[in-house]
């Protein structure tokens, strides 16, 4: 026996319905406890009494009466009347009769009632409760203690395709794939076993009889109870919420492009983001695919497509056995292949159901399917201003379910998003390499031959920043078998800053050329870089782009005859001198205003640097990063030149690898220079007296060092450039004339004097006596030129060592 509690919402509950029983003429032969509370009689009051008599008001007889008589009839009756309390008052009260039988006896009626509100809401309670299984769109499933499914309404019905009668005696997820019925099942013994209820959780589900189709099931589950407490099982509402779930995750997947796409301004990044961004959420693999100008920054035309490269893929879990692509690698479509037609006409292609054998056609015509089992398929392009960068291939081999016209219409506009970042990207990349080969055309391609200093070199561009800046060096010869070292630091970054730089550098190759002092080179610049900020600030000029005017620089030009160097800076970092047993010092400048201040004057100081030493120069970039304290940033350079290495090369990376960082934010200009000095017979130097016979004399001397030198060849050439620059000397200088020489990769003549006068090469006329000497000597010479100093002025010349010119 199965003892069962009632309901208290049960309007003919045992214990809350008035029981009435009524023999076959309407007398009242029984009477419950309930009746005598709701209609006020007591039982002796009404037993043996018609009830019509002692209950029905005359006023509701007819209406009794007929109802009496269609129970008679049809054995039963159910519905509301109208009876009358003890105390005249008249209640509604919802009866129920039944005949009963008593032999031959004759029939009884047995009555039970309830108040007519009572009733009614319990009836509502039966439609909505009959509502929840026949008409509700939210489904309803109930699980029996045992669980097994004990009914379902038609929701479910329509839902998953099976009638709703074969579902009653399966077990809880009977019809279910595996993974999705054992999520179903732990779901409701959680419920039964904890009573605690589910809320709003999401279940996929995809079924045995269409597993390609998956759907998106909003589940809440609930315990049942009797009134005792006993579990009845638990019910499960079940709501298709698939298009919700589709539109939710499509608007997720663009708020997700929208912020991991285009974090960086780099062409190939940007299409790995992208294709990363498609799987797993929309594709179980993709690949995105760009015209080759574009990854070089160039501008695609609306011709005919060119090559592409594969930039970006990405696939859930491991690839299966297939025709790969790597990333960085030019990929050729066949003719035929969805993505040449994509290309070509910048058109979307959708292939819902891929027909067999796709896989190995596509492969000869280099679809580079990722995965054998691929079974639908989108191509759409990426296109921006009208143009077709590339395409962005979907496939899904893992998930059954095949794209759809909405999926379509998603992959276009992440396609579209993801092409104006990767556009933008491109001008990037064009403007970088536009200021890269500016730049790289202005700086010096290669350290010129010289032997005054070795020399090593490191340029090493910003990682990071808008464009590239405007660090430069430059290693100049000049006269005498000298050399000038320069570095330079130009405020700001890009195309402008490349530009000022080059014309900086050129002005410094121009004033080199002049044989001007450091402190004069620096100030015949800074006359330069306030002429620029003039031009720029010139009235109705409207400049494009961040206009540079400032800058810093280094100059300094050493002397391998006498080891003397003479440095002066312009707000730039001073120099560092490694001497030959190892001791480094920090040489002390004068700072000097950067170059465009104006007013303020310059001063060069000049050092003595034995032979061997290491003058290093450098840019902000090396001594440390902007929030590094630059005292700090020497310190460690001093520390790195402390220890050099035996070859200057490994010197120069040894500073770099120790003060660099791998990403530097700044451009970094490291040049190290190891001072030569001539050897002592390779120079020979006399002085001459102002009179007429020192011309004679040069020429002796000339001669007879030039064959001591094996240089007998030079001989006629520099006796006679000898002989005319001392004649000069002692016809317009008026005091003694010091001749050199100097035996290095040329042979240099050089005759000083204490004048400034400035000698001018002429053409003479053909009556004059005199006026041709110095045009000869332009003529035998490879150069010439003159050079002021405090004392006077030097009039050299160069000839090579293996003959006159021609």
């Amino acid at each position: 026996m199965t003892e069962l509690s009632e309901s208290h919402d049960d309007p003919f509950a045992l214990h809350i319905a008035a029981l009435v029983v009524l023999d076959d003429r309407g007398t009242v032969v029984g009477w419950s406890r309930r009746a005598q509370e709701l209609l006020g009689h007591p039982d002796t009051a009404v037993i043996g009494r018609p009830a019509f008599e002692v209950l029905v008001d005359p006023r509701d007889l007819p209406a009794v009466t007929d109802a009496a008589a269609k129970c008679r009839r049809a054995g039963g009756w159910f519905g509301v009347l109208t009876l009358r309390h003890r105390d005249g008052q008249l209640v509604e009260l919802g009866l129920r009769a039944h005949e009963l039988s008593r032999g031959d006896r004759g029939r009884e009626w047995f009555l039970a009632g309830a108040l007519a509100s009572d009733v009614l809401e319990w009836q509502r309670d039966r439609a909505v409760l009959d509502g929840l299984y026949r008409q509700c769109p939210i489904g309803l499933v109930i699980h029996g203690p045992d669980q097994r499914i004990l009914r379902v309404n038609r929701a479910i019905e329509r839902f998953s395709g099976v009638p709703a009668a074969d579902f009653r005696g399966l077990s809880t997820g009977r019809l279910l794939l595996a993974d999705d019925a054992r999520k179903a099942v732990d779901r409701v013994r959680q419920v039964m076993q904890t009573g605690r209820p589910l809320v709003y959780s999401e279940q996929f589900v995809r079924l045995e009889q269409d597993p390609a189709r998956e759907r998106v099931a909003l589940v809440s589950s609930f315990r049942m109870e009797d009134p005792s407490g006993r579990v009845l099982g638990v019910a499960e509402m079940i709501e298709d919420i698939t298009d919700r779930h589709r539109a939710q995750r499509r608007l997720a997947l663009l708020d997700q492009v929208g912020s991991r796409i285009g974090t960086t301004l780099d062409v190939a990044e940007t299409a790995r983001e992208l294709a990363e961004v498609m799987v797993p959420h929309l594709a179980d693999h993709a690949s995105v695919d760009l015209l080759q100008v574009v990854t070089r920054g160039e501008e695609p035309t609306r011709a005919v497509a060119g090559p592409v490269v594969r930039l970006g893929t990405s696939s859930v879990g491991a690839q299966r056995p297939g025709p790969p692509h790597p990333e960085g690698e030019p990929v050729e479509f066949g003719p035929d292949t969805p993505q040449a037609g994509c290309l070509a006409e910048g058109r979307p292609v959708l292939e819902p159901v891929l027909p067999p054998g796709w896989v190995s056609a596509a492969g000869r015509q280099g679809a580079q399917a990722p995965d054998l089992g691929a079974h639908t398929l989108i191509v759409v392009p990426l296109a921006a201003r009208g143009l077709v960068l590339g395409v962005m291939t979907l496939w899904r081999s893992r998930r059954p379910d095949a794209f759809e016209t909405d999926d379509l219409t998603l992959a276009q506009e992440l396609a579209s998003r993801a092409a104006v970042a990767i556009d933008n990207a491109r001008r990037f990349t064009q403007q970088q390499q536009t200021a890269f080969t500016l730049q790289s055309s202005l700086l010096p391609r290669a350290v010129p031959d010289q032997s005054a200093v070795e020399v090593a070199l490191r340029y090493l561009p910003a990682s990071a920043g808008p464009g590239l800046g405007g660090d430069w060096f430059d290693v100049i010869p000049l006269s005498g078998a000298r050399v000038a070292l320069v570095v330079g630091d130009v405020v700001g970054r890009g195309i402008h800053a490349a530009a000022t730089m080059g014309r900086l550098r050129t002005a410094v190759h121009t004033l080199a050329s002049l044989d001007l002092e450091p402190d004069e080179v620096l100030s015949r610049l800074d006359d330069l870089v306030n002429l620029l900020a003039a031009e720029q600030e010139a009235v109705g000029e409207r400049p494009l782009g961040e206009q540079v005017v400032g800058a810093t620089c280094l100059y300094a030009v050493y002397d391998p005859v006498s080891g003397h160097c003479s440095v002066a800076r312009a707000g730039h970092p001073p120099p560092v001198v490694t001497a030959p047993d190892g001791q480094v010092t920090l040489l002390d400048l004068p700072a000097g205003p950067p170059l465009g201040l104006g007013g303020l004057p310059f001063e060069a100081r000049d050092i003595e640097l034995a032979e061997g030493s290491l003058l290093c120069l450098y840019t902000n970039g090396i001594i440390g990063e902007r929030h590094i304290d630059a005292d700090v940033g020497l310190t460690r350079l001093c520390a790195a030149l402390a220890r050099p290495a035996g070859a200057l090369e490994r010197t120069c990376q040894a500073v770099v690898d120790a003060l660099v960082p791998s990403r530097p934010s700044d451009d970094v200009v490291l040049l190290i220079a190891r001072t030569r000095v001539l050897p002592p017979d390779s120079v020979a130097s006399w002085r001459l007296p102002p009179e007429p016979a020192s011309a004679g004399r040069a020429r002796a001397l000339a001669s007879a060092k030039l064959s001591e030198w094996g240089l007998e060849h030079l001989a006629f050439t520099t006796e006679l450039i000898a002989s005319e620059l001392v004649t000069n000397v002692y016809r317009y200088a008026g005091g003694p004339a010091t001749l050199r020489l100097i035996r290095e990769q040329c042979l240099v003549c050089e005759v000083s004097d204490t004048s400034h006068t400035s000698p001018h090469l002429r053409r003479a006329r053909t009556t004059d006596e005199g006026g041709r000497g110095l045009f000869l000597v332009a003529q035998m010479t490879e150069r010439w030129g003159t050079r002021y100093t405090r004392e006077g002025k030097t009039v050299w010349t160069e000839q090579p060592l293996t003959g006159t010119p021609v």
